[in-house]
């Protein structure tokens, strides 16, 4: 039975203080850091610590409507800094933090050029990247009006009575179609999306998540995700400080060096969901050694949901085989299908029933129809994202965009009352992608049964001699190939002038030293595409660390075959 209503408030701001009033003292954010007694901020400190920052914000002059880009690392006060500025009607946009190995002239040339697209007003950030940004500002021509260092703001100080009530005042203007926040869709290469969701189609969504996760008020939601990206903002950031419950955030770069904090922080703190792209599943089985693990349970978890790409069986089925001894449910395994033109979730598993996977023929696959497979098939495993969240439509479509017969491959098309009004200064994008109300995904996908499966991405197929060949099928193949590391290869397409047509070109990180190593590495890989059908033209053989990944964390086939055409690295193998 519902019980999260959105029409209760009108804007995030006011569900937020509607909490505060309700859950006073109950955990709203408990903010993790590996090695030291977590911070708690209760509903109501972390809404009186964003009141504070509120006037600080407005007080430097930044008016609503207004884009505050925050690229703060993981610190206590990212959050209510972020409520704070949605507070005064400006909308927060959550940038990546610099990884440490990023130059700098790439950090300031990407912020250039979503400022200029997405028009950031403001950067809120700390003193230590400011002479990054600072020439941006000074640059003529910029579109970014100054730069705030918000952690350096004394919360000691009285709050400023006057500027509070003006904000409150103002606030009471907000409409519910109104903009809320700015986010950008994940991207590899060039520039990312600007999404710009309004407070509606926030609180709406969280409706209807409560209805597919079964949400209840003992639930507890703990994240390594970075909050750039929809499924930790929406997910994992909007939807517990939303609905009322508690999540449990943690560091991004601290769990890319240390994993097992992910899952001491579910035990300690016995929660109840997560959500995790696929890759996070096979690096949880092997890469945590069995003693980071002692005395760990993860039986408080009801659902570990895997979203971002396209489900692996066999990375669920080495998560299994690892953490079962721990105590992890394995009813608790689940998948979404989610993105941020769309809020977040389309599709959802139900809670506590197993996932429905299907063996398919591949052959038959490729060629856009669904088939079971049979004893002289070449399989492979089809894993659903599950069935439709209510308020969200869902057709298959051909490259004509006509809705295709069930059981037949195309692009995936969504509508959702939870949708996006376009993207932010971006017609054209927008108009290539939405049309009468259907967002046209890019994904491929199809229907069984009621049930959604994902397989791929449209611009990534592979036609070899007019055959499709979809690139998961090919890195799912070499991922089993000794030497190579799991999950850090990717497979596209090369154009070959003497043959006239693509080739399977295949990139993947391995540890070997001699080329005797390498070439038996690369003979084993062909040997992989033979098995499924696949002629791979060309294996280049990479050290640990080389794949160029994607703002969602995994390999990027577009950015790493650009690497790759742009120079002549000698750490690149090839025959």
């Amino acid at each position: 039975m519902a019980t999260f209503n959105p029409n209760d408030t009108t804007t995030l701001w006011q569900r937020w203080e509607m909490n505060s009033k309700n859950f006073p003292d109950r955990d709203a954010i408990v903010h993790w850091n590996a090695g030291e007694e977590p911070f708690r901020w209760s509903f109501k400190s972390i809404v009186d610590t964003a009141k504070k920052f509120s006037t600080f914000v407005k007080s430097a002059g930044v008016k609503p409507g207004e884009v505050c880009a925050i690229i703060i690392q993981h610190n206590k006060f990212f959050y209510p800094i972020y409520m704070g500025v949605s507070r005064t009607g400006a909308l927060p946009a959550v940038l990546a933090y610099p990884n440490p190995r990023l130059h700098p002239d790439k950090f300031r040339q990407g912020l250039e050029g979503m400022s200029l697209r997405s028009g950031l007003d403001y950067i809120f950030t700390e003193r230590s990247l400011e002479s990054h940004i600072r020439p941006l500002v000074e640059k003529p021509g910029s579109t970014i009006k100054n730069i705030f260092f918000p952690l350096e703001w004394d919360l000691e100080k009285e709050i400023d009575t006057v500027v509070d009530e003006e904000i409150e005042a103002a606030s009471k203007n907000i409409s519910s179609t109104d903009p809320i926040l700015l986010q950008h869709s994940s991207g590899t290469t060039g520039l990312q999306k600007p999404v710009v969701l309004s407070h509606n189609a926030v609180l709406t969504h969280i409706k209807n998540l409560e209805t597919s996760l079964q949400l209840n008020d003992s639930d507890k939601i703990a994240s390594w995700l970075p909050l750039y990206h929809d499924m930790g903002l929406i997910a994992a950031f909007h939807t517990p400080l939303a609905y009322g419950i508690t999540s449990i955030q943690i560091d991004p770069f601290q769990w890319v060096l240390a994993p097992v904090i992910h899952l001491e922080a579910i035990s300690a703190e016995k929660a109840t969901l997560c959500w995790q792209p696929n890759f996070a599943y096979n690096i949880f089985a092997e890469k945590i050694q069995d003693e980071e693990l002692e005395g760990l349970s993860l039986e408080s978890l009801r659902l570990s949901i895997n979203c971002s790409e396209p489900v692996r069986s066999e990375s669920h089925k080495k998560f299994l085989d690892r953490f079962q001894k721990y105590n992890f449910n394995p009813l608790a395994l689940g998948a979404c299908y989610a993105m941020a033109e769309t809020t977040f979730a389309v599709t959802q598993t139900i809670p506590g029933k197993p996932i429905t996977e299907l063996k398919v023929d591949r052959t038959k696959l490729v060629n856009g129809i669904v088939e079971l497979a049979t004893e002289n098939s070449i399989v492979r495993t089809c894993v659903s994202s599950g069935r439709l969240i209510d308020e969200c439509q869902i057709k298959i479509v051909d490259d004509n965009r006509v809705e295709l017969a069930p059981e037949m491959v195309g692009e995936i098309a969504i509508r959702s009352v939870s949708m996006f009004d376009g993207y932010r200064n971006y017609p054209e994008k927008t108009a290539e992608a939405v049309k009468d109300g259907w967002y046209f995904t890019g994904d491929y996908g199809f229907v069984y049964d009621g049930e959604y499966f994902i397989i791929g991405r449209k611009k990534d197929i592979i036609i070899v001699a007019g055959n499709n060949i979809f690139p998961e099928d090919v890195e799912d193949a070499v991922n089993q190939v000794e030497g190579v590391i799991p999950g850090r290869v990717i497979a596209f397409a090369e154009d070959s002038e003497d043959m006239g047509t693509e080739q399977v070109a295949v990139v993947a990180e391995t540890k070997a030293d001699s080329d005797q190593e390498k070439n038996n590495i690369r003979l084993a890989v062909m040997k992989a595409g033979m098995a499924i059908g696949v002629n791979i033209h060309k294996v280049y053989l990479v050290p640990s660390r080389w794949l160029i990944k994607s703002s969602a964390g995994k390999p990027s086939r577009a950015a790493n075959k650009l690497r790759l055409s742009q120079q002549n690295d000698p750490q690149v193998w090839s025959r």
